[in-house]
């Protein structure tokens, strides 16, 4: 009797330990970071060559994942509304966008913040160009000539030149030869110009810096007769689902590690033009957002 019961009891221990071992196992799933097999999905708008842009997102996707030791993937978008939608569905965690872009993101998601941009950011210019000899030297001399835009929902390339255009007096649906032309990116821009197809095109400036110092524009044929005054422009806006995804203060986190980007990283400062990041906030493009309603570009 006293052996069937020891055996009953020791087959009830095994049986109470494995289920604890089991319970135990299930906890440690739990209690595990599960939030670190999550990918941290970045987004910049195209709004400039390609292999640049991945080559330069590349590099900040190693970065923040040395600094947060989160895995960082870099996500392509074919155009500026697909890279908003993306990350109005929360597919996009953190986005380079210029300030219209970033406008209409948070417009879609109310809690998503724009953390940090580049100095130049806060003053930044469009450039208008046209080649050597066209007889434009002013916003006005664009009056029944043919203009390229970037795309139309760039900031730089689109929203405020076509506002500085309305404040020199110039319509642009109405007063240039045809219809302004949407060229998509900053780079067609200038070699749209450059051509000959178009007799004069507005652009971000730090993509038309970087041009003229790679020789990647001829000069002697393209100048530019117009800079714009300085308004808030790109900047780096995060979703308001990563404390979720992440954990909290995940997005201290990222700032943070925006902010520790120096001149030293090669790759980063070449896309970007800059040697530094600085803090940002919603409200400085409140302009952009003005602008943009009394444009009808946003509703």
């Amino acid at each position: 009797m006293k052996k069937w019961l020891s055996a009953i009891i020791i087959s009830m221990l095994l049986i109470t330990l494995a289920a604890c071992g089991q319970e135990d196992e299930k906890k440690d799933e739990g209690n595990r970071d599960t939030k670190t097999t999550e990918v941290l999905k970045i987004g910049a708008i195209p709004d400039q060559n390609a292999a640049d842009l991945q080559k330069g997102m590349d590099a900040v996707a190693k970065h923040l994942n040395e600094k947060t030791g989160m895995k960082v993937e870099f996500v392509p978008t074919v155009d500026y509304a697909a890279l908003v939608t993306a990350f109005q569905r929360g597919e996009i965690h953190l986005a380079w966008f210029g300030g219209l872009t970033s406008v209409q993101a948070r417009n879609l998601v109310p809690d998503a913040e724009s953390i940090v941009q580049r100095p130049r950011d806060a003053e930044f210019v469009s450039v208008f160009i046209t080649q050597e000899g066209s007889g434009i030297n002013s916003l006005e001399d664009l009056k029944g000539n043919s203009l390229t835009f970037g795309s139309e929902s760039s900031t730089s390339g689109h929203l405020m030149p076509r506002y500085f255009l309305s404040e020199a007096g110039i319509d642009a649906n109405t007063d240039l030869d045809g219809k302004p032309n949407v060229s998509g990116s900053h780079d067609t821009t200038y070699k749209l110009v450059e051509s000959g197809a178009f007799k004069a095109g507005a652009l971000n400036v730090s993509v038309w810096e970087a041009a003229v110092k790679d020789g990647k524009v001829d000069t002697s044929k393209v100048k530019v007769f117009y800079t714009t005054p300085p308004y808030y422009d790109y900047n780096w806006t995060i979703n308001s689902n990563v404390e979720e995804v992440f954990g909290k203060g995940f997005s201290e986190k990222v700032k943070d590690a925006l902010l520790s980007i120096t001149g030293e990283q090669k790759e980063i400062a070449d896309l970007f033009q800059t040697d530094k990041f600085v803090e940002t906030k919603n409200d400085n493009y409140k302009k952009i957002e003005q602008v943009a309603k009394e444009l009808e570009i946003i509703k």
